[in-house]
This record gives C-alpha cells, sequence and structure tokens, in this order.
C-alpha cells in the first residue's frame, strides 16, 4: 500500500497545447481587429465632419458610438494580446483572465451605447430636428460597407471566443444602425417624417441590447468562475468515469482560464491495488477526454478507494 498517498505528490498538470475544434488563429484574428481599428477610426473622422457639416444629430451621434467602438476593438486586441503574455511569478496563469475583463468592459460600452441612442431618439421624438436627408443617407453608406466588410473579418471566429463576439456584433450593430440611418435620410428626404430618425434608432437600439444581453451573461458567468457555456459538466463527468479503471470523480470543478481556455480540476477514486503505471495511463485518459470536450488544462488528483476523502464538502 506504499503508494497509497501517491495522489498529493502526483499533482499532474497539463498545459495541453494540442489544436482542438475551438482553437483561435491569433495572426487572423489580431490582423481583423488591426484593419477594423484602421477603417473605424477613418470614418468617425468622415462622420463627424459630415455630422458637424449639416448639423446631422444622427450623424454626430453614430459617430461618438463608432468611436466606441474603436475603443472596445481596441480593448479586446489588448486582451488578446495579454492573453498570450507568459506566466510570471505573481501571476502563474499569465493574464488570461484579461480576456474575460474586457470582454466585459465591451458588453457594458454596447449596452451604455444602447442607452444613450434610446435616450437621443426619445427626445427627438419630442422636439423633432430638421435633417439634411441626403447627405446623412449617403455617409451612412459609407457605414454600413465598413461595418460590414469588418464583421466579415471576424465572423468565422465569432463563436470561439467572446472578444471576438463582442467585436463582431458591435460591427453588426454598427452597420443595422448605419442601414436605419440610410432609409431614414432617403425618406426624411421625399416625406420630411423627421421622427422617422428617431423610430429607426429605437429599433435599431433594441436588436443591440438583444444581442448585447448574451454576451454579458456569458461573460458574468466566465467572470463568476463559472463553467463555459460550450462545455457540459454532464459530459464531462462521464468522460472521466468512463476511463478504465474509474470507480468515481468527486470534487470536479471547471472554470474558464481566459474567453478561449477552460480549466479543470478533480479528485478520481482509484482500487487501492492501481500501479503508479496504471495511474499515469489513467491520467493520461483522463486528460485526452477531457481536451475532446474544450478542456485544455486539467489536474487530476487521485485517491484510493480505502481513503477517507479529507475534504467533506465534495465527497
Amino acid at each position: 500500500m506504499a503508494h497509497q498517498h501517491s495522489h498529493s505528490s502526483h499533482h499532474d498538470h497539463d498545459h495541453g497545447h494540442g489544436h482542438h475544434h475551438h482553437s483561435l488563429d491569433m495572426a487572423r484574428t489580431s490582423r481583423a481587429f488591426a484593419i477594423g481599428i484602421a477603417l473605424n477610426v477613418i470614418f468617425v473622422v468622415i462622420e463627424a465632419s459630415a455630422g458637424f457639416i449639416t448639423g446631422s444629430l444622427a450623424l454626430l451621434t453614430d459617430a461618438g458610438h463608432n468611436l466606441a467602438d474603436v475603443a472596445s476593438l481596441i480593448i479586446a486586441l489588448l486582451a488578446l494580446k495579454l492573453a498570450a503574455a507568459k506566466p510570471r511569478a505573481q501571476y502563474t496563469y499569465g493574464y488570461k483572465k484579461a480576456t474575460i475583463l474586457a470582454a466585459l468592459v465591451n458588453a457594458v460600452i454596447l449596452l451604455a451605447a444602447v442607452g444613450g441612442i434610446a435616450y437621443e431618439a426619445v427626445e427627438r421624438i419630442l422636439t423633432p430636428v430638421p435633417v439634411e436627408g441626403g447627405v446623412v443617407a449617403v455617409v451612412a453608406g459609407v457605414g454600413i460597407v465598413i461595418n460590414a466588410v469588418t464583421a466579415l473579418l471576424f465572423f468565422r471566429d465569432k463563436d470561439k471566443d467572446l472578444n471576438v463576439k463582442g467585436a463582431y456584433l458591435h460591427l453588426v450593430a454598427d452597420a443595422l444602425v448605419s442601414v436605419g440611418v440610410v432609409v431614414a435620410g432617403v425618406a426624411i428626404t421625399f416625406t420630411a417624417w423627421y421622427w422617422l430618425d428617431s423610430v429607426i434608432s429605437i429599433a435599431v437600439a433594441v436588436i443591440i441590447f438583444v444581442g448585447t444581453w448574451s454576451l454579458l451573461k456569458d461573460t458574468v458567468r466566465l467572470s463568476l468562475d463559472g463553467v463555459p457555456q460550450n462545455i457540459s459538466v454532464g459530459e464531462v463527468r462521464e468522460k472521466i468515469v468512463g476511463v478504465q479503471g474509474v470507480i468515481g470523480i468527486h470534487h470536479l470543478h471547471i472554470w474558464g482560464l481566459s474567453t478561449t481556455q477552460a480549466a479543470l480540476t478533480c479528485h478520481v477514486v482509484l482500487h487501492s491495488e492501481a500501479s503508479l503505471a496504471e495511474i499515469s495511463r489513467i491520467k493520461a485518459d483522463i486528460r485526452a477526454g477531457v481536451e475532446q470536450l474544450g478542456i485544455q488544462h486539467s489536474t487530476v488528483e487521485v485517491e484510493s478507494n480505502l481513503e477517507e476523502c479529507s475534504d467533506k464538502e465534495g465527497c
């Protein structure tokens, strides 16, 4: 029975670098962010200038909103760069959590933008302002192209990372805002129904809110070390219990290290006769199994079925 205490010294940590179906192409993503930031900065300058010249509040508001987008794209890009940084003595996981904080900040920025758009729109319904429909429509048309092109850059990876999803949602929301502004601009040119400007703003705000709510829910869950949305605890448990030689499992914890990476710790119970070679094989099988389910870092602790579990809470 000499190997019985081996679980305490046998803490295995695997930094599985194997690429599985959730992995993100960093070079492509960074490039997408850089292009998106550049295009949007150019557009903000054009839109703000046009807004000042024509006195269109819709254009100025939208320019402000696009500026918030640039900020959030920069935040997301910085977070992804931070996540790639090497761990240090004080930050043993590196700065992977920065991606979760950034996604949370972005969700909040998006919600604030929605509030701003809705507030402006209500103000304008109460006090309609004449608008230069034609100029507004042309500038917003440019906005549709820029935002749609940038959104497409993120389309491929939007379900692999919450920051990319946030960026994608931002850009799609902006393209929708611009479509709304074009429709309003054209309609106002022919009808002088200035209130259309506001009604469309409100409709767009609702659309953005719906998309952002799910982003906010996911990021709050990850901030609280909840199980990432793409991972099922039941499946993970089945996978581990299904490994030959495992009698039972407790203390199963799964959480997000970043917006793309998950970690797991668990205690598995084995027969007291298990040899060191068998223990190694079981751990390797468990790690390979959970990696298929999207968990890259797993720490497995082994106990014999004759031991009393010392930590009562999860036994």
